[in-house]
């Protein structure tokens, strides 16, 4: 690690919690340079539903790239660009009866949002965004504006300006309704707030600790833009092509919003790459106003166009659903194996989270399970949820697997602190 010690930026998070130089990946495994294998449950932060180097799609890289085909292209057209385009309105959306107009932008999360949050001003010629308590959506300033984290706002060295936070379901009990205030800030002539040009919503709150809003909550939300023209955006970026177990994670709850961003796995392969889906009536965009020097990544169309092969029929969706249910069912016996952790169970699909309440437990059992040959992060203000994001397409026997080295890191860690407990002065 001498290497990267020396010679990168102490930015680097990621290999801090893994410390291990990573050598080759296959499906929901990893290879570090000396030969140790590790099941993967953090998926590239939700980059790699369809695991590591999936072989149809590398299939299809492979003889894109042999064939010379055209790599970068800005936002000319390709054949590429146009295989993925008719594949994803043909398989995606017109089955979901969603009229979508997909624009190509830079080839991250971030970059999803900002042209999101842009697009909403423009189209309304409003200023404020909403945005809610716990909520991720990026780190450059204009998403970083709509992101809750208090350190990471601070980051920013500026005023973030034009935003304002609501409370997200369930924040302020399982009692309240978090929307009445927001509904009354809305409609009241004297709450001293403008209606805002956009709304942003991610309907789990994966980095906040994999909250999940209510359906109803969503539905409501949803009326509330309808009502008072506000622009309606989900973040689907981590938790939608298929996390869930619909494509999009906002299927099941009936929602049809005004843009939807996505990115992470949307190229199948781990590739960089951004779209955003909005509503015709919203491309109100001038020829190069929001432009970007990656947005035609072919590599990431060959991919993306094959990985949705996966969305052709529903088998795939149940396979999610069925592992999902097996993975709650591990997790929640984990739950009663050890009731002092007083831990809990979030998420749907197969992004759960396991939530401790005793102060640094979670971070405690990731490192433990690196240890032990599991690859699992924590997230949530003081990282006190463990995050079990495996690819999609991990086999049962994998999950088990990976499940039961979780139950064996919490056992180790709790073993470890009651000795140091009894071998601590009184």
């Amino acid at each position: 690690m001498k290497t990267f010690e020396m010679l990168e930026s102490d930015v680097r998070v990621y290999c801090r919690h893994f410390p291990a130089v990573f050598e080759k990946a296959a499906g929901s495994t990893l290879f570090d340079e000396n030969g140790k294998t590790y099941t993967d449950f953090f998926s590239g932060a939700g980059s790699l539903n369809y695991g590591h180097n999936n072989p149809r799609m590398k299939e299809r890289l492979i003889e894109a790239i042999q064939n010379d085909f055209v790599t970068h292209s800005l936002d000319m057209a390709t054949t590429a660009k146009r295989r993925f385009l008719e594949r994803f309105n043909s398989i995606i959306l017109e089955p979901r009866n969603f009229k979508y107009k997909i624009q190509f932008c830079g080839p991250t999360g971030a970059n999803a949002v900002e042209a999101a949050l842009k697009l909403a001003r423009k189209a309304t010629g409003r200023q404020t965004v909403v945005f809610f308590t716990h909520s991720y959506h990026g780190l450059s300033l204009g998403s970083l504006a709509v992101t809750a984290s208090r350190s990471k706002r601070k980051s920013a060295a500026v005023p973030l300006h034009f935003t304002m936070p609501m409370a997200f379901d369930g924040d302020l009990g399982p009692d309240v309704d978090t929307l009445d205030y927001l509904e009354m800030f809305l409609t009241k002539t004297s709450s001293g707030m403008e209606i805002p040009a956009a709304i942003i919503v991610e309907t789990i709150q994966a980095e906040g600790g994999v909250r999940s809003a209510r359906y109803s909550w969503l539905q409501r939300l949803e009326s509330l833009c309808k009502k008072h023209g506000i622009v309606f955006i989900a973040d689907d970026i981590q938790v939608g092509c298929g996390r869930t177990g619909t494509f999009f994670s906002f299927e099941e709850a009936g929602l049809n919003p005004d843009i939807v961003c996505l990115s992470k796995s949307i190229s199948g392969y781990g590739l960089p790459m951004a779209i955003l889906l909005l509503k015709p009536e919203l491309d109100v965009w001038e020829p190069g106003e929001h432009s970007g020097t990656f947005r035609g990544n072919n590599l990431a169309f060959v991919t993306a166009s094959e990985a949705l092969s996966y969305w052709e029929t529903d088998e795939f969706s149940k396979s999610i659903g069925q592992k999902a249910h097996r993975a709650a069912e591990l997790l929640n016996e984990i739950i009663q194996a050890f009731p002092e952790t007083q831990a809990s169970l979030r998420g749907r699909g197969l992004i759960q989270g396991l939530v401790f309440e005793k102060d640094g437990l979670g971070d405690q059992v990731s490192r433990e399970a690196f240890d032990r040959g599991l690859i699992i992060e924590t997230s949530g203000p003081n990282g006190e949820v463990l995050k079990i994001l495996p690819p999609l397409t991990i086999t049962e026997a994998e999950l088990e697997s990976g499940i039961r080295t979780i139950s064996e890191s919490i056992e180790s860690v709790l073993s470890q602190s009651e000795k140091y407990a009894k071998a601590s002065p009184a």
